[in-house]
């Protein structure tokens, strides 16, 4: 099968295609020729869709993605430059959640729109384990308190540094300062040795921190169970990641408790111009 076709009706000969592959595995069209692989593309193609996503008259199809299935941007939805800012600047880390579960169409929707995250050669390292039991949150909370006790006892400085008494007094007194009452976490976990895994894991939980905000829930990164997930065996043995996996990243979510109103200032940028 050829990696793409071309409507010969639909295309203008402008080139935007072979413009916009990362890897220029397209001959622009000619006056005697359609936009064409080049040799070897089937084997090179990250399958990034960028080739139809950029034309105007949807006349590119590539093989192993229907065009059917790829939804048009709708323009009327795009943000203004004032919009993009204050939906960034307005953004809080929540740590107070209500008791209230998120529907699992809900928890899906959020992972489906981080999968849109950039990875390096269109890799998409990152896998999804979503936490959706209270119960199973609570049963991690209390791992992750057991791990900390451990740091106190064997690592007393660096117990200090991240508060790690302050956590474990404020689970015995009845409190989750683990999760801070979040009904659901999600972590993302990749290949250890997957050289795009970290980075990518990083930027699809930013992603879907972002797009948690946007759905009117909360999120807020748990340090201190992403710090038990890789030094903790039974904390290890409590996720059961497929084998060779590892956690780089995990978000607690929920419906937030309360809602902000104003968006507090920040440290001047540190720029250095060249």
């Amino acid at each position: 099968m050829p990696l793409f076709t071309v409507d010969a009706d639909k295309c203008r000969h402008d080139g935007i295609c072979a413009a916009v592959c990362p890897l220029d595995l397209i001959e622009p069209a000619d006056k005697d020729h359609l936009p064409r692989p080049v040799k070897d593309a089937e084997k090179e193609c990250l399958n990034c869709g960028h080739c139809m996503a950029a034309c105007p008259f949807g006349a590119l199809e590539l093989e192993r993605m229907p065009l059917s299935e790829c939804r048009p941007i709708a323009k009327e939805a795009a943000l203004t430059p004032e919009q993009v800012a204050q939906f960034l600047q307005s953004r809080r880390s929540c740590r107070a959640y209500k008791d209230q579960p998120v529907p699992r169409s809900t928890l899906e929707r959020l992972v489906r729109i981080a999968s849109y995250a950039p990875s390096g050669h269109n890799t998409q390292p990152t896998s999804w384990l979503v936490v959706e039991d209270t119960r199973e949150v609570r049963r991690l909370a209390e791992i992750t308190v057991d791990f900390l006790r451990i740091m106190i006892k064997d690592l007393p400085e660096l117990a200090h540094l991240v508060h790690a008494q302050q956590i474990v007094d404020g689970w015995e007194a009845g409190q989750d300062p683990v999760f801070r009452g979040a009904p659901h976490v999600i972590v993302a976990h990749g290949q250890k040795d997957a050289r795009t895994a970290p980075m990518g894991c990083v930027i699809a939980q930013t992603y879907l921190e972002l797009a948690a905000f946007g759905l009117g829930l909360g999120a807020c990164w748990a340090g201190y169970f992403n710090a038990a997930t890789l030094n903790h065996p039974p904390m290890q043995e409590a996720l059961g990641l497929p084998e060779g996996h590892q956690n780089f990243g995990a978000l607690m979510i929920g419906w937030p408790q309360y809602a902000y109103y104003r968006i507090p200032l920040r440290n001047e940028p540190r720029i250095v111009w060249r």
